[in-house]
């Protein structure tokens, strides 16, 4: 019984990507990796070789990206830009996010990877899960990569919504734009937009 019990401990564990390629994980890996069999499904960002998994957002986000794309998708195709769901945006092998909603400087094709000099706009809709990366890390990566705008949409109860527009200063971002719902969102750059906030929310359309 003892040399069974010695042989059984000293079998290796099953390779487990999570805790083998703690630290280490690069774009490269991901590919071979990601997502993980079996796991919920959830977004999958790095920092610095740390995998960063949030859950996918709940209904009102869901459904404010879809409305959001579908309000601004006009004006950014006329100036030659694509708004695109879920991208990963590269700033480094070890080192990508995942915005919900991404405005592009210009097409691509088949890319997994998007090298953060393509982005004209990454877009986040702040939820409980995420709340300090979308407000504060994403904003701060984005800005080191010399990307030009941030959107940041937010809801809270009862029925409102948050829409802010962010322009690069320097070495962080400073506000462009910003309304809440009730009231019209104007901004000229990076392409022309005009919405009230309230059209993101469900109770816009009932």
């Amino acid at each position: 019984m003892e040399v069974e019990q010695m042989s059984a401990d000293a079998m290796p564990l099953p390779f487990d990507p999570l805790v083998d390629l703690h630290g280490i994980w690069t774009t490269e890996l991901a590919e071979l990796y990601l997502p993980i069999p079996g796991a919920p499904r959830v977004k999958y960002e790095c920092l610095d070789g740390y995998l960063v998994m949030s859950p996918y957002e709940g209904s009102p986000n869901g459904f404010g990206m879809l409305r959001l794309a579908l309000l601004i998708d006009e004006q950014a195709m006329r100036a030659g830009n694509r708004i695109y769901p879920t991208v990963n945006v590269e700033f480094s092998p070890q080192r990508w996010i995942q915005p919900d909603l991404t405005v592009l400087k210009q097409p691509i094709e088949d890319l997994t990877w998007i090298p953060a000099d393509l982005v004209l706009m990454p877009v986040e809709f702040v939820s409980a899960s995420s709340r300090r990366r979308d407000r504060i890390n994403k904003p701060a990566e984005c800005a080191q990569a010399g990307i030009p705008y941030f959107m940041r949409v937010e809801f809270s109860k009862p029925q409102a919504v948050k829409v802010e527009l962010l322009e690069l200063a320097g070495d962080g971002y400073k506000p462009l734009a910003t309304a809440l719902s009730g009231q019209r969102f104007e901004t000229d750059v990076p392409f022309p937009m005009s919405f009230d906030p309230a059209q993101l929310l469900e109770a816009w359309y009932t």
